[in-house]
Parts: structure tokens; sequence; C-alpha cells
């Protein structure tokens, strides 16, 4: 079995809470290589076939610092053949009309540049008003609300890690 690599940003801690959770989930350490992207390269992100990106939405639709550092150097990666899932952490209430930008944003930039996106996610019974990550009305990955919505991340992390699973055949 291909293991998966999981690379996040995080500055507050949720996006990385998100992240072990999602590790756990999908089979533990064995399965799943966990990476703060602070500590990476983009060129690790061409060492896996199978990838989990997580990236928290800052200020007015902004890539977390540390996805804004290699954002121009993921040009230099080649996408094509990998299978690539998106979660993203943010504020659908207090930044409505740009909740999960960040992970659309890298999402289009990946895609763009080959990769193959799974993990789509229902945007039903969200409450916000635009965002770079909708896709034929779905989001292009999990969208995480702990602002809002904490009694939700577990469940809602349980079922994509599910659906993630399946399309990584793991």
């Amino acid at each position: 079995m291909a293991k998966v690599g999981l690379f996040y940003g995080s500055t507050t801690g949720k996006t990385a809470d998100a992240a072990e959770q999602m590790q756990a989930a999908l089979g533990g350490d064995t399965v799943v290589d966990l990476h703060d992207i602070s500590d990476k390269s983009a060129a690790n992100l061409a060492e896996y076939d199978y990838l989990i990106i997580g990236c928290p939405t800052w200020n007015i639709g902004d890539l977390q610092d540390d996805w804004d550092a290699i954002f121009e150097d993921l040009d230099d990666v080649d996408f094509s053949g990998k299978t690539v899932a998106y979660f993203g952490t943010g504020d659908q209430v207090g930044y409505a009309d740009n909740f999960q930008d960040a992970m659309g944003i890298l999402e289009e930039k990946i895609a763009e540049l080959g990769g193959k996106t799974v993990g789509y996610w229902p945007a039903d019974g969200y409450e916000h008003n635009d965002s770079k990550a909708m896709r034929d009305g779905k989001f292009c990955g999990l969208a995480l609300d702990d602002d809002n919505e904490s009694e939700k991340t577990e469940e809602r992390i349980q079922t994509w890690c599910s659906q993630v699973k399946s399309a990584f055949g793991i």
C-alpha cells in the first residue's frame, strides 16, 4: 500500500489538531505521514502519490503564512499522477465572503499542475456567502469551522476520511 503524505499549515493549532485526527482516522502513522509544512519544502510533496493538503484561511481570504511562503515553489512540483484531498479550517460567520478560500487557492494551483482532486464535500448546512473553494456546488475538500461549529468537527472528519480512504484505495 502506498503511503499518504498529509501536509498542513497551522497558526493557532486548529488545523494541526484536525490533521492529527485525520491521521488516526485513516490508520495511523503506518498509513499517513504527518508533515507541518513550515518544516518542509514544496519538493517534499513530490515524494507521495497520495496527498492530503490542509490549510486555514487567514485575514481576508489569504493562505496561512507557511503555505504562502512556498506557494510559488509549487510550480516546480509535478503533480501529474498524484491524487490529492484537501481540508481547510475557517470561520464561516466572521468571514462569510471568503470562507475556505485558502483551500480553494491551493486546490486550483495543484489541479492546474496535474493533481487529481478527490474528497469533495457538500456545502449544505454551511452559512457563508462565497468561497474560492466551491466547485459545482460543493467544497473542493473538507470545510471545518471550529469557531462556530466545533461540535461537528469530529463527525465531519470521520465521514470525510471514509470517503478519502475509498478514493485512495486504503
